[in-house]
């Protein structure tokens, strides 16, 4: 799993709902995602329907962390575009029994790649929750600033947590 060259950040295809479906369900990523509620199929069948519009129109884009043959190692997310102010944020989820093999990081330098040849982008931001070590390492280790600290942003299961916001001015 060393060479970046064999991953690719790829559509989401229809044959991908089963992937979706189990990460959107997971009620252990729900605090990390702000997800409250169970994930039809069939809402999620909708929105890999509707992933390929562009991120302007959307305003959203999700992708496949993958490599060549197709197998799939995680997502990744840019959300909340802001063409105007040219940021958006960013978010992974690498599968379970992919982790600690560096795919995080091969996810962020995919991902900076993209946006740099295909969306008007100056920042990236991320939005990770405080006992979130592993992402707050990922983060730091690719020049993502910590900026601030959203006190008790976050409540799940009768408990708050803070939420830490990383940004990155690109081309710096």
């Amino acid at each position: 799993m060393d060479n970046i060259n064999q991953y690719i950040l790829r559509a989401l295809e229809p044959d991908d709902l089963d992937l979706l479906y189990d990460i959107e369900n997971d009620k252990s990523l729900w605090k990390y995602s702000n997800t409250s509620s169970p994930f039809s199929k069939h809402s999620l069948k909708k929105f890999i329907e509707n992933s390929h519009l562009d991120i302007v129109e959307h305003g959203q884009l999700r992708l496949v962390l993958s490599n060549k043959d197709n197998l799939a190692f995680g997502f990744i997310d840019l959300f909340k575009y802001d063409m105007v102010n040219r940021r958006v944020g960013v978010g992974i989820i690498i599968f379970e029994k992919y982790r600690a093999k560096g795919l995080g990081s091969k996810s962020l330098n995919l991902i900076e790649d993209y946006v740099a040849k295909h969306i008007p982008i100056h920042q990236l931001y991320a939005n990770i929750s405080s006992e979130n070590n592993e992402s707050v390492k990922l983060f730091e280790k690719h020049g993502y600033m910590k900026v601030g600290n959203k006190k008790d942003w976050v409540f799940y299961n009768n408990r708050y947590f803070d939420e830490l916001l990383y940004q990155k001015i690109l081309g710096e």
